[in-house]
């Protein structure tokens, strides 16, 4: 397969890190699978600690990819191989690194015969935000921001002043449409498709609004603790590295009005609307939370006060949805890991329909499990077969991965790595929302709740479970009992136990 993207060098900053390992390693070995990398690439690694020499780095990759890719196909991952190198870097001394892009060029130009200005540079810059702008400097320095596109990490700052000092650093050097913000829920399909889900179907679009929908859940708990990340957690915490970046895009995707195409301009626009519209945050409305144990880990202070935990009610003042709560939750060490958006209907009371054995009857729920294979359900009532009009609960199940012949999905990471190559920045974040996000939130930093304790394998504090009206669709509450619910998305066919 001949590819159509430019050639191009990419310097991975960070290369012996967790996140080149677990993802953008394998993500280029899956993409050369794919045939969908540039004919002519180069990548380097870089970082302030050499692995040893360019084939010790090589057998740390491929180690890598054995672990986090499984079977490799030596035919594809050979030649990949052969084309990756590391190169020390530090934000005091870039000179070996510029030297090792040029010369990356002028193999690819050997190759190719093309031209040295149809050769792109990506720069995918992992680190601190802090660290960027040493690093930033240095680039500008060394003559590599020409021909460049920069790829930055979250968070985006720790707070709003911070994070318009970084906006400051990187137009200081790069030009904003240089600059690649990733967010990687961004790229997930089952997030793309919430955009399809609704703007597509006459089902959803019509109701998608205050009048039909009750509530919205943007439900993200983790069983992992912060083992072995407890110096960046105590840096960071669980409102800087979740709420401010993943949590807040999947809300932008989730209330945007119509974007009338799928492009940077049109939907970097509508989501600016609808952050527009989002009310800063009411402390009073937010739970902080920190699992028992946490302080036990390395790095982390005996008296830490750092949140593990955030559940957080959100309010958009427009007219779709004023008055309609979110509901905002994710943390550590928590029950279930799962990545679930829910949309809680009305309920259309018609009294003379009842549920079978009485009490109150579950609420329409439309659930889209965000996996790496999405899936999406809809709770419904319908009459139980028999003499009797006597109500039963039913779901529709829609498997996108299994249900669409020749589906291809992409891994997000894939998917992003791939836009960037490709100049496209519509799954990327712009300057200003990242701005907007931070004056949503800038009031839960300047007056933090009180971090409350929680048991591992639980589903956070008491006050968090008590935030939505009506209970979490992930745990409910077991201090109050609620609607039978079912546990979303357990799999295809067959029945699904309730849960609470």
């Amino acid at each position: 397969m001949v590819s159509d993207l430019s050639p191009h060098v990419l310097v991975l900053f960070g290369a012996t890190g967790d996140l080149a390992a677990r993802k953008l390693f394998p993500g280029l070995y899956r993409l050369a699978a794919a045939g969908r990398l540039p004919d002519h690439v180069e990548v380097i690694g870089s970082g302030r600690h050499s692995p040893g020499s360019d084939e010790e780095f090589r057998g740390h990759v491929r180690d890598a990819l054995g672990e986090f890719v499984g079977a490799v196909d030596e035919s594809v991952a050979g030649p990949l191989l052969d084309r990756v190198r590391f190169v020390p870097s530090s934000a005091d001394d870039g000179t070996a690194l510029a030297r090792a892009v040029a010369d990356a060029e002028d193999r690819i130009l050997a190759r190719c015969g093309c031209l040295l200005g149809d050769v792109r540079r990506l720069l995918y810059l992992s680190v601190p935000p802090s660290a960027v702008k040493g690093m930033v400097a240095m680039l500008d320095r060394e003559d590599l921001v020409d021909r460049s596109r920069l790829v930055a990490e979250k968070p985006f700052g720790t707070d709003l002043a911070t994070a318009r000092e970084l906006h400051q650093v990187l137009c200081s050097v790069f030009a904003e449409d240089q600059v690649f913000r990733i967010d990687h829920f961004l790229g997930k399909e089952a997030v793309q498709n919430i955009l399809a889900l609704r703007f597509a179907n006459g089902l959803f679009e019509p109701a998608w609004n205050r009048h039909s929908i009750e509530s919205v859940q943007v439900d993200v708990p983790e069983k992992l603790t912060a083992e072995g990340r407890g110096s960046f957690y105590e840096g960071t915490g669980c409102l800087r590295d979740m709420v401010t970046t993943h949590l807040a895009q999947l809300l932008g995707f989730v209330a945007l009005e119509d974007p009338h195409a799928f492009r940077a301009s049109a939907i970097r626009a509508a989501k600016a609307a609808t952050f527009a519209a989002v009310r800063p945050i009411d402390p009073e409305r937010v739970v902080f939370g920190q699992y028992d144990g946490y302080r036990d880990e390395p790095d982390v202070a005996a008296d830490s006060q750092v949140e593990t935990f955030v559940a957080a009610e959100v309010w958009i003042d427009n007219d779709r949805w004023r008055d309609i709560p979110f509901y905002l939750r994710t943390g550590k060490a928590l029950a279930d890991g799962r990545r679930t958006i829910t949309v809680r209907f009305r309920d259309p009371r018609h009294r003379w329909l009842k549920p079978e054995g009485g009490g109150t009857p579950a609420p329409n729920e439309l659930v889209i499990e965000l996996a790496d294979q999405p899936r999406i359900a809809i709770d419904v009532r319908a009459k139980r077969p028999g003499p009797d009009m006597a109500l039963v609960e039913g779901v529709f199940r829609l498997d996108l991965v299994d249900d669409v012949p020749g589906a291809d999905p992409l891994e997000a990471y894939e998917r992003l790595l791939l836009d960037v190559m490709r100049g496209d920045r519509t799954l990327f974040i712009s300057s200003d929302e990242v701005d907007r996000i931070w004056e949503i939130f800038q009031p839960v930093l300047d007056r933090r709740p009180p971090t409350q304790p929680y048991a591992v394998g639980s589903w956070g504090p008491a006050d968090a479970l008590d935030l939505p009206l009506g209970g979490w669709r992930l745990g409910g509450h077991p201090a109050a009992p609620q609607p039978r619910r079912r546990e979303p998305l357990s799999g295809r066919g067959g029945t699904t136990p309730p849960t609470g």
